[in-house]
């Protein structure tokens, strides 16, 4: 099991309406391809910055769900273009995650 920890950068001021688009758009986007989506989360220190958890179950599913949600024409034409609306991607970060032996979050 593999997790991918995102932190995005939005553009100032769109946080509200970004939350909503994760929420009602995106997320339910990839969890209707098979992702796992563990938990989304806003900074309580900085109103530009939103962070959300993705589960796979291995390597290969990372890959095979990679393809099912980025390769779809939905996502390409219309979901991207809009989070490219909102996000400054050049400052994404992605970092994956292993959980430890007693982690709860397996």
């Amino acid at each position: 099991m593999l997790f991918e920890f995102r932190r995005y950068e939005i553009r100032a001021g769109r946080r509200a309406e970004w939350v909503e688009y994760m929420e009602s758009v995106i997320i339910p986007f990839q969890v209707g391809k098979g992702v796992v989506v563990a938990g989304s989360f806003i900074s309580e220190t900085d109103a530009d910055v939103f962070f959300w958890l993705r589960r796979f179950d291995d390597e290969a599913a990372r890959v095979r769900l990679y393809a099912a949600v980025y390769e779809d024409p939905v996502w390409v034409g219309q979901i991207k273009p809009k989070a490219d609306e909102m996000l400054i991607r050049e400052t994404i970060q992605v970092t994956r995650l292993t959980p430890t032996a007693h982690s709860v979050i397996r």
